[in-house]
């Protein structure tokens, strides 16, 4: 027998079934705390923003209306929950952590991809906030340009502009840098 559909289940959550939000959440709620992760940098809001995106799905259950697929309303329940923690949060300065010495002999190379890695997401976190949301949404999370479309509430062609100019963004502050760098 076929799984249900998202859409069956939020029918059977509508009717306060505990065990198909349960299976709900299962499916949805380690991709909803990546996406997070990847948005805000912090494991801990991460987890905040997955769970109250699921508080809201169970609240909303009675009321949702299958306008569009489940994963689209869900996706930008999550990313308004990252636009609020952004707009909230005062982002805290770390204090410069060695980075552990590490006894294996490949250990320097580690550090670099590591680095690459920190540059990277330094980068993409640096993006204007639509920017970064349809980037993570397209590429880490692997949905098409309609969906993003309507996670994000606009148009296509306004992914695909947000797209354009965050990679040329990306281009630009991850051009190799002068002295070999």
């Amino acid at each position: 027998m076929r799984e249900p559909s998202d859409e069956d289940l939020m029918a059977r959550v509508a009717s306060g079934d505990a065990g198909a939000f349960r299976v709900l959440s299962a499916r949805h709620a380690p991709r909803a705390v990546a996406l997070a992760r990847r948005y805000l940098s912090s494991d801990a809001d991460a987890e905040d923003v997955a769970q109250e995106a699921l508080l809201r799905v169970w609240r909303a259950a009675p009321s949702w209306q299958p306008t569009a697929r489940f994963t689209t309303w869900f996706y930008r329940i999550v990313v308004n929950l990252c636009l609020n923690q952004k707009r909230r949060a005062e982002p805290a300065p770390l204090d410069d952590v060695p980075e552990p010495v590490d006894p294996t002999p490949d250990a320097e190379a580690r550090w670099e991809e590591a680095q690459e890695r920190d540059r990277i997401a330094d980068a993409v976190s640096r993006l204007p906030d639509r920017q970064r949301a349809a980037l993570l949404l397209t590429y880490w999370e692997g949905l098409s340009n309609s969906a993003v479309a309507d996670a994000l509430g606009t148009t296509v062609g306004s992914v695909e502009t947000l797209l354009v100019r965050a990679r040329k963004a990306l281009r630009d502050r991850l051009q190799p840098r002068e002295g070999g760098k």
